[in-house]
């Protein structure tokens, strides 16, 4: 049973919406007062009021080529030819390099920078410095030795192995 939503209807209806958001509202605003102790009027966040839209500022150059894309535009769908008004066009800008002296000394600076950071970080924790330092040292120690026994076994079985197989082959 298919139902027609005719303009009158939707109309009624958002009517009626309407008054049961104020009638909702006004019995929000009451509880709130109970809760609060003040008076029964609702609350400005009750009613909100339209947030005014901040709006976007485009530079001249942009308005320009806003200008400019609409016009073209326009004359496409005219049938003029493609540019009835001359766009005047400025040259780009060069792009700024940085010259090899330049690049040396920023690099230079940064390596400064970087040093003085460092220095300042060992200066105000020597301890912790020197016990990872320490640490570091115990664990190269040990994991050096490991490898060393491993690998010696690893020769000794490849050159068997390679015997086995010649002998084999005769």
């Amino acid at each position: 049973m298919p139902t027609y939503l005719t303009p009158q209807i939707i109309n009624a209806a958002i009517v009626g919406f309407e008054q049961e958001k104020l009638r909702i509202d006004t019995q929000i605003a009451e509880l709130r007062s109970m809760l609060d102790g003040g008076s029964t009027k609702p609350t400005p966040a009750a009613t909100p009021e339209a947030p005014t839209v901040k709006r976007r500022k485009f530079s001249a150059a942009a308005r320009r080529r806003m200008k400019e894309a609409q016009q073209l535009r326009w004359a496409k769908i005219r049938g003029e030819a493609e540019s009835s008004a001359p766009a005047t066009l400025e040259p780009p800008k060069a792009k700024r390099k940085l010259s090899a002296a330049g690049m040396a000394a920023i690099i230079a600076a940064t390596k400064r920078r970087w040093a003085k950071v460092r220095a300042e970080k060992a200066k105000a924790n020597p301890v912790a410095a020197k016990k990872t330092s320490v640490k570091k040292a115990v664990a190269k120690k040990a994991t050096l030795k490991k490898p060393q026994k491993k690998s010696a076994t690893k020769k000794a079985a490849p050159a068997s192995a390679q015997a086995a197989t010649e002998t084999a082959a005769q």
